[in-house]
């Protein structure tokens, strides 16, 4: 089959080498511009881009699929198919019609559920005990077509959205195979989304990283889950900020709202007299340290996080 394969991030580089492997032809990589990274910015290409490189696959990085010369470029192609994962840009209705089996996205979440750009961390935000992997056939809305094919898996209850992505992307690959079998041999019937039961996940922001102690442990701890690696959960202890990358709920006590607990581990108060341990945490401008080192080394008794 001949692919034209659209994907950004490291979610989209399992489903493109399945591809490679299964000896599909891959026409083109779409994928997004590099970009500045790190401290001292340094300019990456995407993971997608890399592997396409590798495999000697032509990679182009329009500002936008919007235009008559991107639509000359797919056109003289031919593919039979658009494989999208994790691209991060929406395809026009014109790019949308030009394959002869259509465009499918390989999407992460058990759809029409978490439909958008964040499908992953918003699970593991909203402490979902299973998510999984959806493909579709794409119309002009945002994730809202035809259901080609899903897997679900559980989320552990102290996985993170950084190695849940891991192991969906994985899953994807698979997935996205027998998507494409089915299509060819006729075999898949399109299911149409229920919108009644849709729900949306917006880009992260930093913005949701502030944690507030007021809330109960298992919600916090999610919200560590949830933001993890990016944008990442934080709080201020003693007018610094200390960033927080692994939790675990603890029982139960009574104090203040982020009111560190006397104790050997960093244990910390939060809403309804619930109780959270800091198992990992970095102080601005340190390195990640477990909570017990970090008490040897920052004097906590009175302290207040987030004050």
């Amino acid at each position: 089959m001949k692919i034209i394969f659209m994907g950004t991030p490291d979610f989209a580089v399992p489903p493109l080498q399945s591809l490679i492997d299964a000896g599909h032809e891959i026409a083109a990589v779409f994928t997004r511009r590099d970009k500045p990274v790190g401290r001292k910015q340094i300019l990456t290409a995407p993971p997608v881009k890399i592997l396409a490189q590798e495999q000697k696959i032509p990679v182009y990085q329009p500002n936008t699929l919007r235009g008559a010369e991107t639509e000359e470029v797919i056109a003289r192609m031919q593919p039979d198919i658009i494989v999208v994962a994790a691209y991060g840009r929406i395809l026009p209705k014109n790019i949308l019609d030009l394959p002869r089996l259509g465009c499918v996205n390989v999407h992460a979440s058990l759809l029409p559920k978490y439909r958008g750009a964040a499908p992953i961390q918003q699970a593991v935000l909203d402490g979902e005990p299973v998510t999984g992997v959806t493909t579709m056939q794409m119309a002009e809305g945002v994730d809202t077509g035809d259901i080609l094919l899903r897997e679900q898996t559980e989320i552990g209850p102290e996985e993170t959205a950084g190695e849940l992505s891991a192991r969906l992307s994985q899953i994807g690959a698979d997935i996205l195979l027998r998507t494409l079998a089915g299509l060819t041999d006729g075999t898949i019937v399109p299911v149409p989304q229920k919108d009644a039961e849709s729900s949306y996940a917006p880009m992260l922001t930093r913005k949701l990283s502030p944690v507030d102690w007021n809330r109960p442990a298992e919600q916090i701890h999610n919200q560590v889950r949830g933001l993890s690696p990016w944008p990442g959960a934080d709080t201020s202890f003693a007018g610094k900020t200390l960033k927080i990358h692994r939790t675990r709920p603890a029982g139960t006590d009574r104090g203040t709202p982020g009111q560190i607990l006397p104790g050997r581990e960093l244990k910390a108060v939060c809403g309804g007299g619930t109780v959270l341990e800091l198992l990992e945490v970095q102080m601005e401008g340190k390195k990640k340290m477990k909570g017990s080192d970090f008490l040897q080394g920052h004097p906590a008794e009175g302290i207040i996080l987030g004050k």
